[in-house]
């Protein structure tokens, strides 16, 4: 059974830089990026980008307090510890991306994302201050940038938020396969999947009417239903 769902991605047009990625967007959507990235400069925040192979233990050890501390006020059950991040960081090297943001020498915040030849993959953060935008300059703009001067084609920061899509991320299918044993259970998921369908092609059509790039179009080709 295939099962499609919307994410929000960000796509490299080869950009030379930041400013050319802005350029690509509306008036409104440049001017509200500067203003988040400029909120966080004038905050006094310093932001650092480091391959796995460079983080120390102890950044790994703090960095795991960031990502508990985000599910327990969720109330969710943090699954992974500092053991578990610095040995990925340790077997991973360049693939693994970690971006620090200080608050005069002090770390207080951190976005962890992965990367393969072609794409860059956000997964976790966590902070322990609140600063208006931090979000943003850290988990977005930080890895477009990132994209940018590495020659990534895509970025995906991670399941929903249409936030994003002021943020130059466009609406994108994507598709997941599932195979139920049990026969019953089998066929109520598939008619419940075939509805689904028609409801989320519908929702990225009214997402890509809505997109704030100039031209208005999204990477992802609409399917018939």
């Amino acid at each position: 059974m295939e099962r499609l769902g919307v994410q929000f991605h960000w796509h490299n047009r080869g950009y030379a830089e930041f400013e050319d990625f802005l350029a690509s967007l509306t008036s409104k959507r440049r001017k509200n990026i500067r203003r988040e990235r400029r909120l966080v400069q004038q905050a006094g925040l310093e932001l650092e980008l480091l391959h796995g192979d460079q983080v120390s233990e102890s950044a790994w050890q703090r960095f795991a307090g960031f990502y508990a501390k985000t599910f327990e006020d969720r109330y969710s059950l943090p699954t992974l510890n500092a053991g578990f991040f610095a040995e990925v960081g340790r077997s991973l090297g360049r693939q693994v991306v970690l971006v620090q943001a200080y608050e005069m020498g002090e770390c207080i915040a951190a976005a962890l994302m992965f990367r393969s030849d072609s794409t860059l993959y956000g997964r976790h953060w966590g902070s322990i201050r609140d600063y208006d935008s931090l979000h943003f300059e850290a988990c977005y703009y930080q890895g477009i940038d990132y994209c940018i001067q590495e020659g990534l084609q895509r970025f995906e920061p991670g399941a929903q938020g249409e936030h994003k899509i002021w943020r130059g991320f466009l609406p994108t299918l994507t598709y997941s396969r599932h195979w139920i044993v049990d026969p019953v259970f089998r066929a109520a998921i598939e008619d419940f999947l075939q509805r689904e369908r028609i409801t989320v092609l519908d929702y990225k059509r009214s997402l890509d009417r809505a997109l704030p790039t100039g031209n208005n179009a999204s990477f992802q080709g609409t399917i018939s239903a």
